[in-house]
């Protein structure tokens, strides 16, 4: 069974920058996918990034059109660990923020549904 741990939520000042961390168990990862994804309160549940790798090609990344420039999402191969390094926060920022993973077939790296693991989330508040 796949586990997924988010750390490294907090409270921050806008313009700060935060880095989330998302340890991967339960399973090989040499093909997979892993995003993130956040939701504030009273919203629906926005994607936010994702990373995809196959073991004979480069990895390849997805961002919110909104976040691109700011968020940056990557992975270190040896701790199954993918990271979301958020810089320049806004009060708007504010929300859950949860790691999801699936495998890489078919599209939709950006769509929530089409994860099939989920980590319990991490808080990430931003002051104005």
């Amino acid at each position: 069974q796949v586990q997924l741990v988010e750390s490294g939520g907090g409270l921050v000042r806008a313009g700060d920058s935060l880095r989330l961390s998302c340890a991967a168990s339960g399973r090989t990862f040499s093909s997979w996918a892993m995003g993130w994804f956040r939701q504030a309160p009273g919203k629906e549940r926005e994607f936010v990034a994702a990373i995809r790798w196959e073991s004979v090609s480069s990895d390849s990344t997805y961002y919110a059109d909104s976040l691109k420039g700011r968020f940056t999402i990557s992975r270190e191969t040896a701790k199954n660990t993918v990271f979301l390094q958020m810089n320049t926060l806004q009060p708007e920022d504010t929300a859950t923020y949860y790691c999801a993973a699936r495998g890489t077939s078919g599209n939709g790296y950006t769509v929530a549904l089409t994860y099939a693991y989920w980590g319990q989330g991490t808080q990430v508040t931003v002051s104005s």
